[in-house]
């Protein structure tokens, strides 16, 4: 019996021996992907320089976008149409001194609580490029004048302090303008901001008491804490190693954060340690990502196929595991 025994523990053991060989080396179950349901579900006029760079998104399911080549802001409806909501004035040069792209775009976008939308425009001209209000039944009007040099790109509104920060990823800045529009100042010029050869910082959002930045050529992530009486704390440097980083946007899971990697063609989930892993690719349909934005665990990314040519899109995905 012994020897009976000891031969089936000797078949067992080789047989487990074998479909250890037989697995790959990493075949441990896998872990879930933190985004499913990935669908496009709007594709763009390239031609008609409807490239989206960023997105504000309404509380009736609605979301604002920006259209970058064609200087103007839309709407999107949750069935999928598209309404211009304006176009703005073009320069008289054509935008050609627009600092680093040389044509003139519309960038980042906010939802003010009273309805109204701020976006910036950037013309290299000193009589457009600022802070714009569109208020329902009115026409676009500049509340804030920037720099005709510099290229105003990120929009963060921090509601309780009712501050609006702009990012100048030419002029490595963060400007403050007030909700009400007025001159701006200059909150940041923190060496963390600056351009290193194309676009420093790009992204903004207001996140547990500070701003938060992203700057595209350093591929970095970096929080600026918002002091008493609205002064800039000390930078400090939350993610590195992130290529062609743009837009960002927080998954309500503390410092967690879902990024668009334009160039790479990615969208990465950045832990709050740094860490970072790629949960969309080309593979999902990405044409150059330049925002991101979440409703619940709704995912919403633009696509510009600024370099690519060739379809720019609106896609959503479903976030796991989260609020």
């Amino acid at each position: 019996m012994r020897k009976r025994n000891s031969l089936l523990a000797t078949a067992a053991t080789m047989a487990a021996a074998a479909i250890a060989l037989a697995l790959p080396a990493d075949a441990t179950p896998a872990a879930p992907k933190p985004l499913s349901h990935v669908r496009i579900t709007n594709h763009f006029d390239l031609a008609a320089g409807q490239m989206p760079e960023n997105i504000a998104l309404l509380p009736d399911g609605k979301a604002n976008v920006t259209f970058a080549g064609s200087r103007q802001i839309a709407q999107i409806t949750p069935g999928g149409s598209t309404r211009i909501l304006a176009t703005l004035p073009a320069p008289a040069d054509g935008g050609v001194k627009t600092p680093a792209l040389g044509f003139p775009l519309t960038t980042g976008i906010v939802q003010a609580p009273d309805g109204s939308t701020y976006a910036l425009y950037a013309t290299g001209t000193a009589d457009l490029t600022g802070l714009w209000r569109l208020t329902p039944g009115k026409a676009p009007e500049r509340i804030a004048a920037l720099p005709a040099n510099g290229l105003p790109n990120g929009l963060a509104l921090d509601p309780h302090s009712k501050q609006l920060y702009i990012t100048d990823s030419a002029l490595g800045t963060v400007w403050a303008v007030p909700l009400s529009g007025g001159r701006p100042t200059a909150w940041s010029t923190a060496p963390e901001l600056a351009a290193t050869g194309f676009l420093g910082a790009n992204g903004a959002k207001v996140h547990d008491g500070a701003l938060w930045v992203s700057n595209l050529d350093k591929g970095t992530l970096v929080r600026i804490p918002i002091r008493h009486g609205n002064r800039a704390g000390v930078p400090q440097v939350k993610a590195t190693g992130l290529a062609g980083i743009d837009d960002f946007a927080f998954t309500g899971r503390g410092d967690e954060v879902l990024a668009t990697l334009d160039a790479p063609n990615k969208v990465v989930l950045i832990q709050p340690d740094g860490t970072n892993t790629t949960v969309l690719d080309t593979d999902d349909g990405l044409q150059n990502p330049t925002s991101v934005a979440l409703r619940g665990k709704e995912v919403y990314v633009l696509n510009a196929a600024y370099t690519t040519a060739k379809d720019p899109n609106l896609l959503l995905a479903r976030l796991h595991g989260h609020r």
